[in-house]
């Protein structure tokens, strides 16, 4: 790992959607529909519910309105058939874009975010374009103002439960698994009581891209705020260095 921590882009994100939770909610509640119809309502026996659990408990969503997504998840035989659809592209000088969308409605999607690149100056690319670019990983980032433990108990709490790497920034901690693993860390530290400002299975740049010119930062924030709108896009990675 770097220790390139995007602490400071997740505290942003967070306070920037706090007016709009109600929008991270929903597609919280989509992830927890398609995870219970393809596995069952059973976290111990659905490890992608698990971890979306672990997702939405680090977005503050209450206990209760997961077990109730959870609950109509499992007894709703008619709810909307959700394919999970990928798309890869590129943004201003080159940077690597991954969108991550759930929808009832392919082309519906495909329109709408290919249209987003494009009103960005980027460009939708062929599948495997710039995944090569990014590791699949755990990951998980804590405030240190939020934890309690110092930084060895932590460090040796994650590498005990499976954790890969641990790294120390100035204002977090960001701790990294294999996908595989991450159910096992999330467990430990809910059960040692370690509040967590993001937990999710993402994708991890193996390298970043800084944008120079007022220009280029413009054009970038545009497409990332035309996917933030779009109602299909769950998740977007990308290796712009902010």
């Amino acid at each position: 790992m770097s220790g390139h921590s995007k602490f400071a882009n997740i505290k942003h994100k967070k306070e920037k959607n706090d007016a709009a939770r109600g929008k991270i909610f929903t597609r919280l509640g989509k992830e927890l529909l398609v995870a219970v119809k393809e596995g069952g309502p059973d976290p111990n026996n659905n490890s992608k519910l698990r971890d979306v659990i672990a997702k939405a408990k680090a977005n503050n969503m209450p206990n209760d309105t997961i077990d109730r997504a959870i609950k109509k998840a499992a007894g709703d035989a008619n709810a909307a058939n959700f394919e999970t659809v990928t798309y890869e592209g590129y943004g201003p000088n080159g940077t690597a874009i991954i969108v991550e969308a759930l929808t009832d409605n392919r082309n519906r999607a495909a329109a709408n975010i290919r249209s987003a690149f494009t009103k960005g100056g980027g460009n939708i690319g062929t599948p495997g374009c710039v995944s090569f670019m990014f590791d699949k990983k755990g990951q998980i980032i804590i405030d240190k103002e939020e934890c309690g433990m110092d930084a060895d108990e932590l460090m040796m709490l994650a590498l005990d439960a499976g954790a890969e790497d641990f790294v120390e920034e100035e204002d977090s901690f960001e701790i990294i698994s294999q996908p595989d693993d991450f159910g096992a860390v999330v467990s430990a530290f809910e059960e040692a009581k370690v509040a967590m400002a993001s937990a999710q299975v993402t994708m991890i740049p193996q390298t970043w891209v800084e944008l120079t010119s007022e220009d280029e930062i413009k054009k970038m924030n545009r497409i990332l705020d035309l996917l933030d709108e779009e109602d299909d896009v769950q998740e977007v990675y990308h290796n712009w260095d902010e």
